[in-house]
């Protein structure tokens, strides 16, 4: 009888256990990251573009929650990528330039040329927490050893490990891969139906696994080279400039992409436990026809149109839908609001290995604490009011503070301008010759917190972007709508 009582809890508690086991995995929500890359600020159509269609990113802005002062830990591509994925401001681990190829010709070691092995990403904290991790598309965080997707976090990986690649691949000619392998066939012709094509299909792999997911699905458009099919750029006849009908062709394949998604997890009944966001990885570019809307600036400067972007929060049942949160949110809070939403804990931080650095290291970490972002989910709930932020930027010779609703730039090129970017969208109003006392105190606090950075990042970078910062800082004003 002893036996048998024994067999019986034993079986009860397996039970138990599997039940609270099922049961943990159903309160963490998969995690799903949208990644637009170059898209204006104002280029769909709740944010005001007449021209262009993007009924499922409005719709998916209808049904979340609208940060309209979005920002991005930098204004190109590579370092905002650096700072989302791990959740603290790249210029803190030396990750300042660009990632292109003329940073090869820039770099002190060539072993440098891509995410610290010391920095922890998306991939690796939530893999930590139980969860099935994947990225499909751009991944441009570097391309040697120690620097792949699937050593940094990611069980799946298929895209491009550069920046940039050509939206038609042919079979014996493109950078594309699998898990470390050259892509062999694909299944659509068109890369941004490609990339939703081959996403869709690792969604479908894991439906009855245990685990919960995590898919950073970064898209390369609308970044160029232009490229669009004749189908999708015959719904833009009205559009004149070539460039420009391009360009909407391109954001009506990422736009289309994002409703094949949001269908699945529809039909799959996984919406309402799938956290959802969407942003640009940075302002939209001069060389792709986009348009910023009502910001000034571009891609590779610090005024609003380089930084600031639409990002959408999407959550169903746990997120209210049709809100807008209009204080500063940042890339940076994805970490600690993924993390707080699946209840675990951070991977401790790695200190660098020069005595310079490590010195810097332990100031910063002192005065800024190991990461950068904070948990948005209770602010875009509506349970907290809105905590006053102050976030930094550097990018080659130009540096910002944006903290209480005013944003200094420092120029080497020309003297310090101070914004009001909460009431003053274009920043078409200097304010430094005439707050004299709030320009000297964000000056001396971008200044201390440049004391805290490396003493040299991991490398240089190409001088393409001072020369084209330093002429949109002079002549690059508000536009209307490209035609």
């Amino acid at each position: 009888m002893a036996t048998s009582f024994v067999r019986a809890f034993v079986f009860n508690l397996l039970i138990l256990s599997s039940v609270s086991i099922h049961s943990a995995n159903e309160a963490r929500p998969n995690i799903l990251v949208l990644l637009a890359d170059d898209m204006g600020y104002g280029d769909m159509g709740f944010m005001g573009s007449k021209h262009l269609q993007t009924p499922h990113l409005d719709a998916l802005a209808k049904s979340g929650v609208f940060c309209s002062q979005g920002y991005v830990a930098s204004p190109v591509c590579s370092p905002s990528r650096a700072g989302l994925m791990t959740g603290r401001d790249p210029r803190r681990f030396g990750y300042e330039g660009n990632l292109n190829n003329a940073a090869a010709n820039y770099a002190t070691r060539p072993e440098l040329l891509g995410l610290p092995p010391g920095e922890h990403t998306l991939g690796d904290h939530l893999r930590a927490a139980g969860y099935a991790t994947a990225l499909i598309g751009k991944w441009h965080l570097g391309i040697g050893a120690g620097f792949h997707p699937n050593e940094r976090g990611f069980d799946y990986f298929c895209g491009m490990l550069g920046g940039s690649h050509g939206y038609f691949p042919k079979p014996d000619n493109h950078k594309l891969e699998r898990n470390g392998e050259p892509l062999r066939e694909f299944f659509h012709p068109y890369l941004t139906d490609f990339f939703t094509a081959d996403a869709l299909e690792w969604l479908n792999r894991q439906k009855g696994e245990a685990k919960p997911w995590f898919l950073f699905l970064s898209y390369n458009a609308p970044h160029g080279p232009m490229h669009a099919t004749e189908e999708d750029l015959a719904h833009f006849p009205h559009i004149e400039d070539k460039k420009r009908r391009t360009y909407a062709a391109m954001m009506y394949a990422l736009d289309r992409g994002i409703g094949r998604i949001r269908k699945w997890l529809e039909a799959e009944g996984e919406e309402k436990n799938t956290l959802m966001v969407f942003f640009s990885d940075n302002g939209g570019a001069t060389g792709n026809a986009s348009w910023n809307g009502k910001l000034s600036g571009a891609k590779g400067n610090l005024r609003e149109g380089g930084v600031r972007v639409p990002m959408i929060w999407n959550w169903p049942g746990t997120l209210p839908g049709g809100r807008h949160y209009d204080s500063p949110a940042s890339s940076l809070d994805l970490l600690p609001s993924f993390l707080a939403a699946c209840d675990a804990k951070p991977l401790a931080l790695r200190q660098p290995l020069s005595h310079e650095d490590k010195r810097n290291f332990a100031s910063g970490v002192k005065k800024y604490g190991a990461y950068d972002g904070v948990n948005l989910l209770p602010y875009l709930k509506g349970d907290k009011p809105p905590v006053e932020r102050t976030l930094f930027w550097r990018l080659q010779g130009q540096t910002a503070i944006r903290t209480g609703g005013d944003k200094l730039i420092r120029l080497s090129h020309r003297p310090a301008q101070l914004f009001r970017p909460g009431t003053d969208i274009g920043e078409a109003n200097d304010l430094s010759g005439v707050e004299n006392g709030r320009f000297e105190s964000l000056f001396r606090q971008l200044a201390d917190w440049e004391t805290t950075l490396p003493t040299m990042p991991l490398w240089g970078s190409s001088p393409y972007w001072i020369g084209e910062s330093a002429k949109q800082y002079d002549e690059m004003k508000p536009r209307p709508e490209p035609r």
